[in-house]
């Protein structure tokens, strides 16, 4: 009767061993987020926010007009259960609005000052999406943005005005995100970006006329691998 020496039969052993777990592994995952061939627990994108921004004053001698600017950048899902995903990234936010002062005595005036502040934000999100469907997932959206500002610009509609530095503007932005959308299969693990959020500041973007706060509603467009 033949026999294997035992270092040999101790080797084959552990390899069985090993790819018994990682069957197991590999099927657990399956089960875990639904045996989709292209789901995984992690998925990158790049985005471009067509973006609506205005003032909120809490001033009476002040009013705002609302902007059109956009942001772009990378965002990041990560899933922590079968449908629940927590979505942060990186997206360069340019805002623009509005500022209308109002002045007291002599003659009555207005003076539109026309203001850009761009931010360097963070998300931090709740993403929940539905089952996968043949055209993708439908995804609703809740947290909050944490935002460093990054330049601060201003231009007023006087005779021959010029763009210049805007002094008096905080250095930190906070804001209340709600949003949704539909991710769309393009095939593999591809996909396209579709939605919309508001993004409600809460937090004083100027220390000067009238400390308004920021907000603005942005379209999202993106692809996803």
């Amino acid at each position: 009767m033949l026999r294997l020496p035992q270092s040999i039969f101790q080797k084959n052993t552990r390899i069985a061993i090993l790819a018994i777990a990682l069957l197991f592994t590999s099927l657990h995952a399956k089960a875990q987020y639904g045996g989709y061939p292209y789901e995984r627990n992690m998925r990158l994108g790049l985005v471009i926010n067509p973006n609506i921004s205005w003032f909120n004053f809490d001033s009476s001698h002040s009013s705002g007009n609302p902007g059109y600017r956009f942001g772009y950048g990378l965002l990041a899902d990560f899933g922590f259960s079968r449908n629940y995903y927590f979505s942060t990234g990186l997206i360069i936010n340019d805002l623009r609005a509005e500022q209308v002062q109002l002045f007291e005595g002599g003659t009555p005036a207005t003076v539109n000052n026309s203001i850009r502040l761009k931010y360097a934000e963070v998300p931090l999100t709740i993403k929940l999406k539905t089952e996968d469907r043949d055209f993708g997932r439908i995804y609703g959206q809740f947290g909050v943005t944490t935002g460093i500002r990054v330049s601060a610009r201003q231009q007023n509609d006087l005779p021959n005005a010029e763009t210049q530095s805007l002094s008096g503007t905080d250095l930190v932005r906070l804001g209340l995100q709600i949003g949704t959308g539909v991710e769309w299969n393009l095939g593999g693990n591809l996909g396209l970006l579709t939605g919309a959020a508001y993004n409600n500041g809460f937090t004083r973007a100027m220390r000067n006329g009238g400390e308004p706060k920021i907000s603005y509603v942005a379209l999202q467009v993106g692809l996803l691998f």
